[in-house]
């Protein structure tokens, strides 16, 4: 039985993450300040599935003494996870400064802890897509219902160049590249995973991200549903069975992986938020309204992952397409609704 660390551990990501290595036998040490709305519920449940395999840390990032505490209790774990951070970009352009504070000075809050005591054990980061920017720049073909990329059809890859557009972009693009150069400078075993859309269980996505989750949520429990812009625009989202799976993936090839970012997302898997709407209904088996507002600040039309280097390095690719992977969340949401309206996500 291997020890893991997940900051943000009752997050959505960091709750699959969890129940996954429980899965595998494993114990968890799970960070979280449970700030995010539904991250008490995904803690019972982590639980509940793991009885005395779960060691819980109520804590936060902006904190050194908190992350100091909790590296000394558990400097024997495998390998450390960094899934905690504010994640709307809308969230961070009303208050840049709390946006900082958590996610590039959380960030080096958790690199500094462990290079001070000079701790060999693997850290894998989440990042994002957003570190590119708006692609403003590149050429777009406009179809009935999403955008295409005309110069990159196969998406944007690691060597693109990096532009931090919104204080989001700027905090979590440069937590992601001093992830990296503390694997250069201080030879910590750093990956960074720069990730597309993810959707899946445990997610209480709400309007300002996940959006995925979100659309399918509200149309079940008929709230609003609102798009800013045309509806056209386009990710290449990602099942969180297939996100997890890189992690792994990431931790089992870590000599090579060490010191390097993969973009992680669906690739070929590709959806607009019109497409989707049309899927929901489908499935559902009537329309579902929605109202049109002007497009966000810092919103791309389209961003897809180049997902080889991934594939090259990690032998690793998405399995679950958009159709597949939506019908799993819709019957989780389905199955668990009242776990929706104890988290208040509906009031």
């Amino acid at each position: 039985m291997e020890k893991f660390i997940i900051f943000g551990g009752a997050g959505f990501i960091g709750s699959n993450l969890a129940l996954s290595a429980l899965d595998q036998g494993h114990e968890v040490v799970i960070f979280d300040n449970l700030s995010r709305t539904g991250t008490d519920l995904n803690l019972r449940t982590i639980r509940e599935h793991g009885a005395d395999r779960v060691i819980f840390h109520a804590g936060d990032i902006r904190s050194t003494d908190d992350i100091a505490s909790l590296y000394d209790r558990h400097s024997d774990a495998k390998a450390a996870f960094h899934l905690a951070g504010q994640v709307a970009v809308t969230t961070s352009i009303k208050n840049p400064r709390e946006d900082f504070d958590i996610n590039l000075l959380g960030t080096l809050n958790i690199l500094e802890a462990m290079r001070e005591r000079q701790l060999k054990m693997p850290l894998l980061y989440a990042s994002t897509n957003k570190v590119y920017g708006d692609l403003k720049s590149l050429s777009l073909n406009e179809g009935d219902l999403s955008y295409t990329l005309t110069d990159y059809p196969n998406g944007i890859p690691e060597t693109f160049p990096l532009d931090f557009h919104s204080p989001y972009g700027c905090s979590k693009g440069g937590a992601d590249q001093y992830a990296l150069d503390y694997a250069r400078v201080y030879g910590l075993r750093t990956v960074v995973l720069r990730q597309s859309c993810i959707y899946g269980y445990q997610q209480f996505g709400v309007e300002d991200q996940g959006w995925v989750a979100w659309f399918t949520i509200a149309s079940l429990f008929e709230r609003p549903i609102t798009i800013y812009g045309n509806g056209k625009q386009v990710r290449d989202i990602l099942f969180i069975d297939d996100l997890i799976d890189a992690y792994w993936k990431s931790l089992e090839h870590i000599d090579i992986a060490g010191g390097r970012v993969y973009n992680i997302g669906g690739g070929a898997y590709r959806l607009s938020l019109l497409q989707l709407l049309d899927y929901l209904e489908t499935l559902m088996g009537k329309p579902i309204p929605v109202n049109y507002a002007q497009a966000r600040q810092g919103d791309q039309k389209i961003f897809v992952c180049d997902t080889t280097r991934a594939q090259t390095e990690l032998n690793w690719k998405p399995r679950i397409d958009p159709e597949e992977g939506v019908r799993r969340l819709l019957h989780w949401i389905q199955n668990h609704t009242a776990l929706f309206h104890e988290s208040g996500l509906l009031k």
